[in-house]
C-alpha cells in the first residue's frame, strides 16, 4: 500500500474516483454536491493506493493563514479496516504542517466524529460546521511540529 501527495490529473481523478464509489452511491449525493467549489488544481489530496488501485483518500485546502481544513476522507468498504483513513489525515496534517498551517478543522459527519476523535480532533462549539449533504459538526486539532 502506497500513500501519495497527489500531483498529476490521473491521480486526483482516482481520488475521486474513491469518493464517487463509495460515498455518492451510497447516500445518493449528487455528482455536483459531491465535487464542489473547494475541488480542483488550488486543492491538495491524498490518494492511498493498493497496486495501482485507488483505494483511499482525502483532500485538504487552507481556510485561512492559520488553518487549514481537511475533508471528503474515504475508503472504499473492501479496505476498510486497515487504518487507511487514518494514513491518508496523518499525512495531509504533515503537509499542512509543511505549508505553516497551525490548525487543521473539519466538518465531520455526525456518527463518524469518533474517528476524528481518535486522531486528536476536538470538538468546537463556535465553529461552524458546513455541508449541505449531512447533519455535521466542527472539529479541530492543533498542528504541533
Amino acid at each position: 500500500m502506497r500513500i501519495i501527495r497527489v500531483s498529476k490529473e490521473s491521480e486526483r481523478a482516482g481520488a475521486y474516483y474513491v469518493r464517487i464509489r463509495a460515498m455518492m452511491r451510497k447516500h445518493q449525493i449528487p455528482l455536483d454536491a459531491e465535487i464542489d467549489s473547494h475541488d480542483g488544481e488550488k486543492c491538495n489530496y491524498i490518494l492511498a493506493l493498493d497496486d495501482i488501485y485507488p483505494v483511499a483518500t482525502c483532500r485538504w485546502f487552507g481556510v485561512d493563514s492559520e488553518s487549514a481544513e481537511v475533508g471528503r476522507v474515504v475508503v472504499l468498504p473492501e479496505y476498510r479496516g486497515q487504518h487507511l483513513g487514518q494514513a491518508v489525515v496523518a499525512e495531509a496534517e504533515k503537509w499542512m504542517r509543511e505549508e505553516g498551517f497551525k490548525k487543521a478543522v473539519i466538518s465531520s459527519r455526525v456518527g463518524v466524529e469518533d474517528f476524528y476523535k481518535k486522531l486528536g480532533y476536538r470538538f468546537d462549539e463556535n465553529g461552524k460546521p458546513h455541508h449541505d449533504t449531512f447533519q455535521c459538526v466542527y472539529m479541530e486539532k492543533a498542528l504541533s511540529l
